[in-house]
């Protein structure tokens, strides 16, 4: 009955006609809920108001025509009630959220809401009277919270792709614990307009899939600035698509709670991004702690108790999340001032410890636990699920948590890679990088990953450069000074003709589109920041210019180009096949004739 699909499964499925819209209805009504899972799945008239708004529209148009997807419930979906797991609080919802909107738009199906801990008070799946969420890999441990629903339904196939929330790792704990994707994305590139928030000030909006394609591919639909949400923030354009730096961060101080399994699997981990090509950095992770331990030991405990009395009186949560929100009670307006005091001095000190590097990569989770372990200690075991995640919010960072081995137990370790705020489109081209590398199957499927889409933005330019700007050259500082990165080194396609420009310093090629008598040309692709790209723009000297330039692969990008009167006198160089042949080849003459030279003298 399950799946198992990605997204482009889904699209394929219903191009090729295996599945059709109306397939929805038994699909949803074949849904079993033993591992608890889901709280309310949607009824035949809540999938009929979704499949008829569909049929009005053009399939072709729709990125996510017919998909089904899952949703958190403390996230608001129109017709379905929405509870945080707790039924004293539950309504039935009259508008969508603000991203639940956006995907249906796109022609997402909601087939369901999910479990959570209630209120989205922990990291285990365990705290709801809808019952504890059993791990998609083995039923007697625990699933990761509070996300726990949203994270089992994408790994057992149910739906390609799930909402989650992310407070304190709830977004990436419960992915780590059965192999999939969670993206955390930066606060405020979501809208959280229709949440019923944990703490405000710290929430986010996740995404869990089967692979980091389709978290992109759903992010680039959630994503942007909302006017109500008084947290939602615009995009910079001036960060870095990729990585660039070639160093990743580890812990110095590394805690598993006498878990070997994890302590093996991170090792695998560090092995993987050395293989990858990155060197491995231990840094001091005591500033880390501190802050993650301010989350429940601090004044900041007084936003999850705003959150929850503004639906419930205390008495009618569950015993944990009341024990949990009690602890507001002890503490003072002057109180909570000194704590977000002592939260922007350590958020600071992180992000200059981490400036250094492309991300900070940590186990996702130290240990898990059997569901019973958990009931029987759930304050102290809760605890040690977050010693990786905690901190990232109170920070103002962006993460996305991938799959990293089986251990040996048959149970998932996961793995979370860190970076600054924005950070997330790089975060995603690794993520594929990784999935590649790790070729782990997908959730609890057998399928195992393929890429199939670019991970792309309207956040960059891509930028064809064939002279002075290649890597190693005397101008490509000025692309790397900008948030560039390099993409590719291909050619162009075989219609270009180069040649070496007369008086200019540092000499530079122009690059010209022929009818005839044209030929592939070396050049690299470079992706920059769109706020960046006036600067270089205004830095380019006649008779250079900016525009389209054709690759091989047939795709245009912009590139430099030379007004063709300067090319009169200029000496066509395409024989070379690109710029740095012929530069070698002036080097080696230049040699030649120094040697030749000095033994004229020795004579």
């Amino acid at each position: 009955m399950q799946k198992r699909w990605t997204i482009s499964d889904w699209k394929n499925a219903y191009s090729t006609q295996q599945f059709q819209l109306d397939d929805l209805y038994a699909y949803v009504a074949d849904i079993e809920n033993h591992d608890h899972a889901w709280i309310e799945l949607a009824s035949p008239e809540l999938l009929q108001a979704q499949v008829a708004h569909l049929a009005t529209k053009n399939s072709a148009e729709l990125p996510l025509y017919g998909i089904p997807f899952a949703v958190k419930d403390n996230i608001d979906v129109a017709g379905f009630h929405t509870t945080a797991a707790c039924k004293a609080a539950s309504y039935l919802a009259e508008h969508d959220a603000v991203v639940v909107e956006k995907l249906k738009a796109a022609g997402a199906i909601v087939i369901g809401k999910t479990n959570l801990d209630q209120f989205a008070t922990g990291l285990v799946g365990v705290r709801s009277p809808f019952g504890a969420v059993k791990n998609s890999f083995n039923p007697e441990y625990i699933s990761g919270g509070s996300s726990s629903g949203s994270s089992v339904v994408v790994a057992n196939g149910l739906v390609p792709f799930a909402l989650g929330t992310d407070t304190a790792g709830s977004g990436r704990v419960p992915a780590g614990q059965n192999n999939i994707v969670g993206l955390k994305s930066t606060k405020g590139w979501f809208s959280t307009t229709g949440l019923i928030p944990a703490c405000r000030t710290l929430d986010v909006i996740s995404i869990f899939t089967l692979t980091a394609d389709d978290a992109w591919q759903v992010a680039q639909i959630m994503q942007g600035y909302d006017e109500n949400d008084a947290y939602s923030r615009q995009h910079p354009a001036n960060v870095a698509s990729q990585f660039s730096k070639g160093k990743i961060a580890i812990p110095a101080q590394l805690e598993f709670y006498a878990d070997t399994e994890t302590e093996k699997a991170f090792e695998i981990a560090i092995e993987r991004v050395e293989v990858l090509g990155y060197q491995i950095e231990k840094i001091d992770f005591s500033i880390f702690n501190q802050l993650a331990q301010a989350l429940y030991n601090d004044a900041w405990v007084a936003e999850r108790n705003v959150a929850v009395e503004k639906l419930i009186d205390r008495e009618q949560a569950h015993p944990v999340i009341a024990q949990i929100i009690a602890q507001a009670d002890k503490f003072t307006a002057t109180d909570a001032l000194q704590a977000e005091y002592t939260r922007a001095e350590l958020a600071r000190k992180i992000n200059l410890a981490l400036a250094p590097y492309d991300a900070l990569m940590v186990p996702t989770a130290p240990t898990i636990y059997k569901i019973a372990e958990l009931e029987a200690d759930p304050i102290v075991k809760n605890s040690h699920m977050g010693a990786y995640t905690n901190f990232v919010n109170f920070a103002d960072l962006s993460a996305i948590a991938l799959p990293n081995v089986i251990r040996a137990d048959g149970l998932p370790s996961g793995v979370t890679f860190i970076a600054q705020a924005w950070m997330d489109q790089a975060l995603a081209n690794f993520a594929q990088v990784w999935q590649n590398h790790v070729k782990l199957n997908l959730g609890t499927s057998t399928q195992s990953y393929q890429k199939t889409s670019k991970i792309n933005s309207q956040h960059s330019v891509k930028l064809a450069v064939v002279g002075a700007h290649l890597t190693g050259m005397p101008l490509n500082f000025q692309l790397t000074t900008r948030g560039g990165t390099l993409l590719a080194k291909t050619t162009s396609a075989a219609h270009y003709q180069l040649f070496a420009l007369k008086n200019t310093t540092p000499p530079k090629p122009g690059l010209q589109c022929v009818e005839t008598g044209g030929s592939a040309i070396e050049l690299e692709v470079w992706d920059i920041p769109l706020a960046n790209f006036g600067a270089i723009v205004a830095e380019v000297p006649a008779p250079l210019g900016i525009g389209n330039v054709q690759l091989a692969d047939g795709s245009w990008v912009k590139g430099f180009i030379c007004e063709s009167y300067a090319l009169a006198d200029a000496s066509n160089i395409s024989h070379f096949g690109g710029w740095r042949a012929y530069i070698q080849s002036l080097q080696a003459t230049n040699t030649k004739f120094k040697c030749h030279s000095i033994g004229e003298i020795a004579s």
